[in-house]
């Protein structure tokens, strides 16, 4: 019998209930779940859509960052760890790249439910093992929820709050308590814990960093460290999921070789070198002019726009508040008005971008004209303590007509400057009372980016205003992110089509001083923290819906961050050897599954293609 048949009939004929006699009513147990609405993927299917199950494994793709690191353990606010550190780890459930908020069956084969969301229950699929062949077991489980909460990254600390304790409840069945009753997505949290070996960390310290490759249970393990230069990923060959419909057609690839670069314009050159396989773009620059060049004209190296629905979340200049020069919302309006967002778009993005307009942009979590019915009934309690432009008109960024002349923005930021207690001497912006210029630091760790905060700091400086531009190394940058060491920066906040208990680290008062929390702007707002209960709280898509409209709109009025851009594709150049399912993800680009195509990899190595087919990876 095949293993997906006998997953499904394993789920029949389980007992429909196996809580506590004392415990509420239960629901499951189920294969899967969705926060709102029904399943995409029923009890016997065999892949997701966005997946080859023929996908031929093999081969190896080389890959290049900016930046380096200095440990491997991606659980810890200390050191700065590789990309792709999570495809060494499994997670009880996992998502699907084609729904809001679904999870599905991967450690755990299944899920049972309290009716009054009090407690989960997980049952832990026999075969699921460490890659030292060791079973994954309900205290592997419980010694992870333990470990993340106590010494872990501050963000689990907030991210699992409600988790309040797991408990053994048979040989592979692991009972998660929540301190709170009626959120309907502490489950689906608690299905996304990644979930580490207790013998193995029993045995070292967890909260210092390390450069020993970790004991893992995912599809990929570290095979090889270069600290700094280089780190090599390969695939598990006995996997011990490889077949179970969550995880078929999917990490196809042998080998994952990440090449570390100081400076991005030099990671493009490698790239076109062939000295790396494929690169995600972000820099409108670069995608119009900077592939130019014999193997881009030869039809060696490919170019892709692929259109997604991803929700684009925030990117902005993100203003301190911990820190007085922004503590008065008014000098953060003023900010806004200098940056010109049109003229760096048609100068320098060849007009690529679209401009963001809110925390949510690209999905219908983004406020849009006055507020709803639903929303003023979230909104109506704070009336007096938030800015009552939230109730009378819709939030626009300042805009310029984009020839670079910002004059009318000027007198704007003028005079909202003025009412905050500035004035100009002697060409210089100064507090009236204490002669204090208004002068900070913009601090930036892609140097690619001060060809956009360089003209906005000299818009700053025609008003008088000193804004130093400075960039940092990755190390250095995290570091003052990580403790808010910073005055204003440039920051990207992801959204998901159904947010959740993570918006606490990011907006609320609590997060506000909590090392590693990405409450950047230092929000501490009565009316923000409620507002974040409400849409944890939501029972159905319309409510969360108008949680989230109404957050975003409190947000955007308290002016913590000029709005840069986004766009709704993903922008990919490769050396073309690869190929990839008919059917892509509407939410993820989905590289995962992408694989080699021997043929196209041979017709490559015949033309002098990249390095990867030329031999030169160790």
């Amino acid at each position: 019998m095949e293993l997906a048949a006998f997953a499904a009939l394993l789920l029949a004929v389980l007992p429909y209930a196996h809580a506590q006699e004392d415990a509420p009513g239960v629901e499951g147990p189920f294969h899967g779940m969705a926060l709102h609405g029904d399943l995409k993927y029923g009890p016997d299917f065999q892949h997701f859509e966005y997946a080859d199950p023929d996908a031929p494994k093999g081969g190896i793709v080389r890959l290049g960052a900016v930046g380096t690191y200095d440990s491997l353990n991606p659980f810890i606010l200390r050191g700065t760890t590789p990309p792709n550190m999570t495809n060494v780890f499994d997670t009880l459930m996992v998502s699907s790249s084609d729904e809001p908020f679904s999870v599905y069956g991967l450690i755990a084969e299944s899920m049972e439910v309290a009716d009054d969301d009090s407690w989960v229950i997980f049952t832990l699929r026999p075969e699921a093992r460490h890659h030292d062949g060791t079973p994954i077991t309900v205290e592997d489980v419980i010694f992870t929820l333990e470990t993340l909460k106590r010494d872990g990254h501050p963000f689990y600390r907030s991210y699992y709050a409600n988790l309040e304790r797991a408990e053994a409840v048979g040989p592979r069945r692991v009972k998660i308590h929540f301190n709170m009753r009626g959120n309907r997505e502490l489950p689906l949290i608690a299905a996304q814990m990644t979930v580490l070996s207790k013998a193995y960390w029993s045995e070292r310290d967890f909260a210092r960093t390390t450069l020993e490759p970790p004991l893992g249970n995912g599809p990929y393990r570290v095979a090889r460290v270069d600290p700094g230069r280089s780190l090599i990923y390969e695939r598990v060959e006995d996997y011990w999921a490889a077949d179970l419909p969550v995880r078929r057609g999917q990490h196809n690839f042998d080998r994952m070789r990440y090449d570390f670069y100081r400076d991005s314009t030099v990671a493009l050159e490698a790239f076109k070198a062939g000295e790396y396989d494929f690169r995600a773009e972000n820099v409108a620059r670069n995608w119009a002019e900077g592939y130019e060049g014999p193997a881009l004209a030869r039809g060696l190296i490919r170019m892709e726009e692929i259109e997604h629905q991803q929700p684009s979340g925030m990117q902005g200049f993100v203003m301190n508040t911990r820190h007085p020069v922004f503590a008065d919302p008014r000098v953060r309006k003023a900010m806004a008005y200098l940056f010109d967002y049109e003229w760096t778009n048609r100068a320098l993005f060849h007009r690529a971008y679209a401009r963001t307009t809110s925390y949510f942009s690209n999905s219908d979590l983004a406020a849009e004209g006055l507020p709803s019915e639903a929303e003023l009934a979230l909104l109506e309690p704070f009336r007096g303590q938030i800015p009552d432009a939230v109730f009378e008109r819709e939030y626009v960024p300042p805009a310029t007509d984009g020839t670079g002349s910002i004059r009318p923005n000027m007198v704007q930021a003028y005079e909202l400057l003025t009412e905050a207690g500035w004035e100009i001497r002697d060409r210089r912006m100064v507090h009236a009372e204490t002669g204090q210029p208004l002068t900070f630091e913009i601090l930036l760790v892609n140097p690619s980016f001060e060809r956009v905060a360089l003209p906005y700091a000299r818009n700053l400086r025609r008003l008088g205003i000193e804004g130093r531009v400075r960039t940092v190394d990755s190390t250095q940058y995290q570091h003052r992110l990580d403790h808010f060491d910073f005055d204003m920066t440039v920051i990207v906040l992801p959204q998901s089509l159904s947010p959740g208990n993570e918006q606490r680290d990011y907006w609320t008062s609590a997060a506000a001083d909590m090392p590693g929390s990405r409450n950047y702007a230092g929000i501490r707002d009565p009316a923000v923290d409620a507002l974040v209960d409400r849409l944890i709280a939501a029972e159905t898509r319309a409510d969360l819906v108008a949680a989230a409209r109404a957050l975003d709109r409190v947000l955007l009025w308290g002016h913590y961050v000029v709005p840069n851009w986004h766009t709704r594709v993903f922008r990919v150049a490769y050396w073309d050897k690869f190929d990839r399912p008919a059917v892509s993800p509407p939410y993820a680009l989905g590289f995962e599954t992408w694989w080699v195509d021997a043929e196209r990899e041979a017709a490559l190595r015949r033309q002098g293609g990249p390095r990867s087919v030329r031999g030169g990876n160790r």
